[in-house]
């Protein structure tokens, strides 16, 4: 009774232990999707409101929204096509690393546009513009080049699918319609004949004399008749 009541203990302990990891991970999932939907709109509202700027602002605090906003338009391009491609295709891995050594650079971009945004000295703002948009352009210019020598990868790959489908496809076309050949096949044998036809015959061949008996000479009256033959 005793081993009863242990097994029944041991099955409520591990129904409680499985529930209890079954909550944790689905708080986790909803936690993570409520981040990643915070992130999203974060990011949508930070877009809008720089390219509010870029268009407000007249001068360098302008421009620098501006760069701000083609740096994380293009990084964010690149690492969504990168992610995508390196699904189908496990050479692109060096490619996303050489992105992520990339993205760093970018982001201690983006943290550096942003402090200047709010700096007050327009003057040493628009001295230190042009080293900036050099930067940026470096940047984006990389990450553009991994982006799209990620599509045409992809691109050149279907391509050459599309080709190797298309011979096959042709070559099956070209079996179907030749449905004509100039190959003479035999006469076929007779076939024999049935074996009621053969009795017959054989039987037919059996009643046939092998010889045709002579009819009998016709008499004339002017013929004399024969004089028996003298025994002396």
């Amino acid at each position: 009774m005793e081993a009863v009541f242990a097994v029944v203990a041991l099955l409520v302990v591990l129904f409680v232990v499985l529930g209890a990891y079954a909550t944790v991970k689905v708080v986790g999932a909803a936690k993570r999707s409520a981040d990643r939907h915070i992130t999203q709109a974060r990011r949508t509202v930070e877009d809008h409101t720089l390219r509010a700027k870029a268009f407000a602002q007249p001068g360098p605090a302008g421009e620098i929204a501006q760069l701000r906003l083609g740096l994380r338009t293009s990084m964010r391009a690149t690492q969504e096509a990168l992610e995508a491609a390196v699904a189908e295709d496990e050479s692109l891995k060096e490619s996303l690393g050489l992105f992520q050594r990339l993205s760093a650079h970018g982001h201690e971009l983006d943290g550096e546009l942003r402090r200047l945004e709010s700096e007050p000295d327009r003057t040493t703002l628009a001295a230190r513009l042009p080293e900036l948009r050099e930067r940026t352009e470096r940047i984006t210019g990389s990450a553009d080049s991994l982006r799209w020598a990620a599509r045409d990868r992809a691109g050149r790959f279907a391509s050459d699918d599309l080709d190797s489908l298309s011979e096959q496809i042709d070559m099956e076309a070209g079996a179907l319609r030749h449905w004509t050949t100039t190959e003479q096949h035999p006469a076929p044998p007779p076939w024999p004949e049935a074996p009621a036809a053969d009795a017959a015959r054989a039987k037919e061949q059996k009643q046939r004399p092998a010889i045709t008996p002579p009819a009998p000479r016709p008499t004339y009256p002017w013929q004399k008749k024969p004089r028996p033959e003298s025994t002396t």
